[in-house]
């Protein structure tokens, strides 16, 4: 798609930017790799000459490239906890011909960076993320700070605006433009908070405690989805390779080691706090299994090796940051029928609604309702 914006690459011309989404090859071209929000925060920047003092420039969730590739001539860190918005941002510089000298990725649990002058940041569709990363920025930095965020103006709430205020300081709003709109934050709050991620909780029915960091889904509890697979998952033989594909906390592999310590476990999520927080949770609850597991960020299962698995368990995602999206699902199924053995099993659970019998029949040849209640339903498909 191409983008809205111009870049004035050398203060001559300006140019205009090819932006995808990633990764590439996604069949709803209504989604696009930018938007209106993105288009207020560049030309904010530009209009006000915020990036001429030589610090860095950080940017906060920049999902897909929209913002780092506007100002790559000058030093800018990014920040994200994806790992697949961070491959989108190296393809959007590559196919642009842009250098990426001037660009530091960071994930969610880096440290941030010194010297910074402006932040810029779209704010997530995550609450406790959201909140998670104020704190950091609050600890980091002090009142010289320029703090920018921005997004669709409908998501912008009071309750929002609260959040800002009371985690950095005194806060505004711009008025709205496409639909978007800024709001603006001084660091002027004295109180100071320490991040409560991640959170700490007792896994219902075991001895387990599950940590959550704070991009990572249901931190507090079991969610209904991944308590209605645990009952439902296959009887596992020893030595089974599996893996618990879109991993979040690890709790659905944490079951199988628990039920067959003698399985080949791998946790693979492109949320670095996923993985981050299923590792943690295998390690402090059953440190005797951690030599059979591997904790990998990955797109999916992009660098599996081919009929090597005998299980994959599943829970596919059907959103990709604020979007609602099949393509994840239908990758994750793709892979799956890669990379399982002959005679493998893929077993998944999904919202009743979203049809995903239909699609497993297409790719596997077969499909097998294994449960189902009045949300959910338990699917297995074999190679």
């Amino acid at each position: 798609m191409i983008s809205p914006f111009i870049v004035n690459t050398d203060g001559i011309y300006d140019k205009n930017l090819f932006l995808d989404r990633y990764p590439i090859g996604q069949v709803n071209r209504a989604l696009v790799a930018w938007d209106s929000a993105d288009e207020y925060l560049v030309n904010y920047v530009n209009e006000h000459e915020l990036t001429k003092n030589g610090q860095t420039l950080l940017l906060f969730n920049d999902n897909f490239g929209a913002l780092a590739t506007n100002f790559s001539q000058v030093k800018v860190a990014t920040v994200s906890d994806s790992w697949v918005s961070q491959k989108g941002v190296q393809h959007n510089f590559e196919q642009n011909a842009l250098s990426m000298d001037n660009i530091t990725q960071l994930n969610s649990l880096d440290e941030l960076p010194d010297n910074v002058s402006v932040v810029l940041y779209k704010i997530p569709k995550s609450k406790s993320l959201m909140i998670d990363q104020l704190i950091s920025i609050k600890a980091k930095y002090n009142q010289e700070l320029i703090f920018i965020a921005a997004n669709k103006a409908k998501d912008i709430h009071s309750s929002t605006l609260k959040l800002f205020e009371k985690y950095l300081g005194s806060t505004k709003t711009s008025l709205a433009v496409k639909k978007a709109r800024l709001v603006f934050s001084v660091l002027d709050n004295k109180e100071v908070f320490t991040s409560p991620f991640p959170t700490i909780w007792s896994l219902e029915n075991t001895s387990f405690t599950i940590a959550n960091h704070s991009a990572v889904y249901a931190r507090e509890k079991l969610d209904i989805g991944a308590r209605y697979f645990m009952k439902n998952l296959p009887e596992v033989t020893a030595n089974s390779r599996v893996i618990d594909l879109g991993c979040g906390n690890g709790v659905i592999g944490l079951t199988v080691l628990s039920q067959q310590p003698e399985a080949i476990v791998s946790f693979i999520d492109e949320s670095y706090m996923a993985v981050a927080s299923a590792k943690r949770n295998i390690t402090e609850n059953l440190p005797e299994q951690v030599s059979q597991c591997e904790f990998s960020i990955n797109d999916c299962l992009a660098d599996v090796e081919p009929n090597s698995v005998d299980l994959i368990l599943c829970n596919p995602p059907f959103h990709q940051q604020n979007a609602t999206t099949d393509h994840i699902a239908w990758q994750m199924f793709r892979d799956s029928h890669r990379v399982l053995k002959k005679g493998g099993e893929l077993r998944i659970i999904g919202n009743r609604q979203l049809g995903y019998h239909i699609k497993l029949k297409r790719l596997f040849g077969n499909e097998k309702l294994i449960a189902s209640n009045d949300k959910f339903v338990t699917l297995s498909a074999i190679k």
